[in-house]
């Protein structure tokens, strides 16, 4: 009879490699309908936000014109990541992202503990982002009709509203969406990224008639310490190409499709992003920004001396915070999922609807907490947080790369990150940077946050890991080996 393995020998037991392409094929699991178009505006539609709409209030007063180069340095900082996560996608395609990595490679309790890390990245951003959904809402309808609903119902708990119904009404309607099934939601995720990006390009188009090479001098007011912290600040503007790798088992051909969907996201999202940057520091002097509210239409308002295009650009808000919000609640309902089965969470996470071929359960659950939490509970405290969240999971994939390379040298890979394992160690380097920025009270909330993790692995997940209850005596010799 094989020994039972300690507490020590549970938490660094790692899931065999070769059980994650059984899982994937198991009879009544998801179904593989998602294409490289849709899951690239998957990528497109979680990274592109509000943010890009309103980012230049806030960053060219810090670098000036030279917030062309902050972009360009968080797009690098942001590519060393997705590099990592290209390859690992390509080795692993499952659903779990980042959590399914850390169990191939660093243990039970660290996949754990991303898995922990990513509720923060994905259910409290999903809320923060659906909770500002009514005041684009606001903003369109006061724009369009000259009507706004009552703040008390519209305005962010904490912030002049009581009960954030339009957040509780975006993210039911995500929910019904993604219960019909992948493939219809990615559909309509791809319609919806479609329309955004056309209003971004109609700000390029019609920016760039008001042009002025004057306005880029001089470049960098601020200097190199400027461009560092408008580059710091434009950061976030890039997390979301994530989200590509929760669909794993949703995809064709993942080994190809996965690494490629977001390689051609993150291109897209920079060029996106740079030509919007160019040409907002172009229409206007640098010192403009500062105070500026409206974000691009205050600039399209000012060339054209209409008002369409800031009803056009609002209508691109609204549905920023749509499309980002479906995939969210995407995202974490396949990570919940992916969980369930390695029975970390009850056996209810895994189960998945024979007609639609969706978690049903799981998604109705995300969406629950997330429309609660958008509903009620003031999310501004919660951001920083959020950032380390999502920095750490960003760590373990980049880690992942280095370790799985030592581990499994022979592994299939799809793709492989050029100049490893240079450009794993520097995304793990710039990731723990970015944290180290953090503010002492985001390690206190943190630690308790994983320290709330451990508890609940101590008392159901270890027990109940498929691991440990179909057979330790394997789990122990992994460990071992």
């Amino acid at each position: 009879m094989p020994d039972r393995p300690t507490l020590r020998q549970q938490a660094l037991r790692r899931k065999p490699l070769h059980t994650f392409t059984t899982d994937s094929h198991e009879a009544g699991g998801l179904r593989r309908t998602v294409g490289l178009f849709q899951l690239t505006m998957i990528g497109i539609g979680a990274t592109i936000g509000t943010g890009i709409f309103f980012a230049l209030d806030s960053a060219v007063p810090e670098a000036g014109p030279a917030v062309i180069v902050s972009f360009v340095i968080a797009a690098t900082v942001a590519a060393l990541t997705a590099l990592c996560y290209a390859e690992l996608a390509s080795a692993v395609p499952v659903s779990g992202s980042s959590y399914s990595y850390a169990y191939a490679t660093l243990g039970e309790f660290a996949a754990w503990a991303v898995g922990w890390c990513l509720l923060l990245e994905y259910a409290v951003s999903g809320a923060a982002i659906a909770v500002s959904w009514g005041q684009y809402l606001n903003d369109f309808t006061e724009r369009l009709f000259g009507f706004q609903l009552p703040e008390a119902i519209s305005a962010p708990p904490g912030a002049g509203g009581i009960v954030n119904l339009p957040a509780v009404a975006l993210v039911g309607l995500c929910c019904l969406l993604l219960v019909r099934g992948a493939k219809e939601s990615a559909l309509v995720n791809t319609v919806m990224v479609l329309v955004k990006l056309g209003v971004l390009v109609l700000f390029v188009v019609v920016g760039s008639t008001g042009f002025d090479a004057g306005n880029l001098h001089p470049f960098a007011p601020m200097g190199m310490a400027g461009i560092g912290t408008a580059a710091a600040t434009v950061f976030f503007s890039f997390i979301g190409l994530d989200a590509v790798s929760t669909a794993g088992e949703e995809v064709r051909n993942p080994r190809r499709t996965l690494p490629l969907a977001i390689i051609l996201a993150l291109i897209g999202v920079t060029l996106v992003y740079a030509l919007v940057a160019l040409v907002g520091v172009g229409a206007q002097p640098w010192t403009r920004f500062e105070g500026q509210e409206a974000g691009l239409s205050a600039i399209l308002g000012r060339l054209t001396g209409t008002s369409w295009p800031a009803v056009l650009l609002s209508a691109g808000a609204v549905l920023s915070i749509v499309s980002v919000t479906l995939v969210v609640l995407y995202g974490q309902s396949r990570i919940l999922y992916a969980m369930g089965r390695d029975g970390m969470l009850p056996a209810a996470f895994r189960r998945v609807n024979p007609r639609t071929g969706t978690p049903v359960f799981t998604t109705l659950l995300t969406g629950g907490f997330v429309a609660c939490l958008a509903a009620v509970f003031p999310l501004d405290l919660l951001a920083d947080l959020t950032s380390m969240g999502t920095l750490v999971a960003f760590a373990v994939v980049s880690l992942g790369v280095l370790i799985l390379r030592r581990t499994a040298p022979d592994l299939e890979r799809g793709f492989r990150v050029p100049g490893h394992p240079v450009v794993p160690a520097l995304s793990l380097l710039a990731c723990s940077y970015l944290v180290y920025q953090l503010p002492l009270d985001t390690y206190l909330l943190f630690g308790g946050w994983l320290a709330l993790a451990l508890v609940v692995y101590l008392l159901y997940s270890r027990r109940n890991s498929r691991l440990e209850t179909t057979a330790p005596g394997i789990a122990l010799e992994e460990t071992r080996t």
